[in-house]
């Protein structure tokens, strides 16, 4: 449930960062989403299967042991920077932040969705709502990246 955490964070500081500061809607939108969505949900994210991973593998239905978790953790760290690293970043560092991240959530979901048709694995972790966030995160970083990108 972290996810709608983020999403509210992401919201709440982005209207808050522009009613006082008066910035651009579309992109303090997508440096909050960096920032939460990607950022903090990374670290979060690694922490789970780095100092959880037994829990987090009973949550996706996935055996506990092994040691694809501390791979994913290493994973979900390095997004993580990524994510905050745009705080100070922008231009084609937030471009390869998009990709990258983009690329993981996309192999994950499609990991996920395979594990469901041939393992019938419908464990909240597998089919629920990490598999469209899977999905859906990386939409809506492109939507508001390339608008931001156009808009110069």
């Amino acid at each position: 449930m972290m996810w709608i955490i983020f999403i509210i964070l992401t919201i709440v500081g982005a209207l808050l960062h522009i009613l006082i500061a008066k910035t651009p809607v579309i992109y303090t939108f997508l440096l909050y989403t960096f920032i939460f969505n990607v950022g903090a949900n990374g670290i979060i994210s690694f922490i789970g299967h780095a100092f959880k991973s037994d829990d987090i593998a009973r949550y996706i239905g996935w055996p506990k042991g092994s040691p694809f978790q501390h791979e994913v953790a290493c994973a979900n760290l390095s997004y993580g920077i990524m994510g905050i690293l745009c705080i100070w970043f922008r231009g084609n560092f937030w471009i390869a932040t998009a990709t990258a991240y983009s690329v993981f959530l996309i192999g994950a979901g499609i990991v996920h969705i395979k594990e469901m048709v041939k393992a019938k694995n419908f464990a909240p972790g597998n089919a629920g709502m990490p598999l469209y966030m899977d999905f859906l995160k990386p939409v809506v970083i492109w939507v508001l990246l390339i608008i931001y990108l156009v808009r110069g």
